[in-house]
């Protein structure tokens, strides 16, 4: 039975990677050309007029990492959301939960299989972005630092993911809540600019983010600047992903809204 039970999440794991491999134009290449868009856009029009760490560091070369971040993220998301209601909307979750997965292993497959998109994305971000514009950024200054925060993050919005998914009864929910929660606090948490350079009132709007402080640990790792010390960051995305993890777990647990 024990050797059953693996077999079967990793299967739902292959399962979930080929879903997602096998329209890789929309689900890697897509993302990887809008984040040039944006850096190919915003660079051409803020370099010259937006200083950020007090002019140490080139607008452009502070861009890239904020845009990696921000593709893993949304397609984490995006993966583990959208196969979800997609197979509660088809029918096909019933062969999911007949089949000798536990709760554990239907969560760790969705989730890692959101992990693995959301990190392909970014790799993806980060190679172009060096290749055509910032070869600099080749070598972070501290990579540890960018791995903990790109898993972390990536995890956490997979995991957000399978609760947006499991709450959705259709698309319609599920852009909802992408385009109300996910994108606004995306966009807002210091992706195409520095915190420190807006008012009080909306630094500490911003320090309110968990997504700020994905986004600007993930930054320290290539600068070894940022906003706030990496430390703080570390310790508001851990407890975000713990929190997060015991309630997806509970939810799945629970067969909330997976059994008929």
């Amino acid at each position: 039975m024990q050797n059953e039970r693996a077999q079967g999440w990793r299967a739902l794991l292959y399962k979930e990677v080929l879903r997602f491999c096998h329209v890789g134009t929309q689900t890697i290449a897509a993302p990887v050309l809008t984040a040039l868009l944006y850096l190919l856009i915003f660079s051409h029009v803020l370099e010259s007029r937006v200083l950020v760490f007090g002019g140490q560091i080139a607008y452009t070369t502070f861009l890239v990492p904020g845009l990696i971040m921000m593709s893993v993220l949304q397609n984490a998301f995006a993966n583990t959301s959208s196969s979800l209601i997609q197979s509660r909307i088809v029918g096909n979750m019933v062969f999911f939960l007949l089949a000798p997965i536990t709760p554990w292993g239907f969560f760790a497959a969705y989730t890692l299989a959101g992990v693995l998109r959301g990190v392909m994305v970014g790799v993806g971000v980060w190679l172009a972005a060096t290749l055509l514009f910032t070869p600099a950024l080749w070598q972070p200054v501290a990579p540890l630092w960018s791995l903990i925060f790109l898993f972390l993050g990536s995890a956490l919005l997979a995991m957000l993911g399978i609760i947006a998914g499991l709450w959705s009864e259709k698309f319609d929910h599920l852009a909802t809540f992408q385009n109300f929660i996910i994108v606004p606090m995306t966009f807002l948490s210091g992706v195409f600019y520095s915190v420190q350079t807006l008012p009080d009132f909306w630094i500490k709007v911003s320090h309110l983010n968990p997504f700020f402080y994905m986004i600007d640990g993930f930054r320290y790792g290539f600068f070894g600047i940022a906003d706030v010390s990496p430390w703080i960051s570390l310790m508001v995305v851990g407890v975000a992903t713990l929190f997060t993890t015991w309630t997806t777990w509970r939810l799945i647990a629970s067969g909330w809204k997976l059994r008929p």
